[in-house]
Formats: C-alpha cells, structure tokens, sequence
C-alpha cells in the first residue's frame, strides 16, 4: 500500500498526470507503459527491501537483548 502510494507521487512527477498508465491502455505509448511498469517495479522492489531489512535487524535486536530476570 505504502509502494502504490509512492508510486502515485513519483508518476505525477514525472508524467504530470495523476492516473498511471494501465498495461492494455490505448491512451498511452508503448514508452509510457514500459516506463511506468519499471519505475512501478524499482519502488515496490525498494519498499519490500526496506520492510524486510528493517523487519530482520527489530528481529535480531529483540533476540539478542539480555533476557530479563524476574525475581519472585
């Protein structure tokens, strides 16, 4: 959800459009859709390696923290 907001904000940056180009569109070129397919890839790639990444290292932080002791 956060990639497709992302992707919205940069193809209104570089088109000056606000609907992005869908695959079977006549509306568009081939050139449009081809660009906006690999700039839709390039985002949706670099938010699922954030997600991921960022996901691994609060995993590992939470593991390897001192366990608490709880004295009764």
């Amino acid at each position: 959800m956060i990639a497709s907001w992302v992707f919205g904000l940069v193809w209104k940056r570089v088109s000056d459009e606000d609907d992005t180009p869908q695959p079977l569109s006549d509306q568009y070129s081939t050139r449009e859709v081809l660009l906006a397919a690999t700039i839709q890839g390039a985002v949706f790639g670099l938010i699922k390696t954030a997600v991921d990444r960022y996901g691994m290292k609060g995993v590992r932080r939470f593991l390897d923290a001192p366990a608490r002791r709880t004295e009764v």
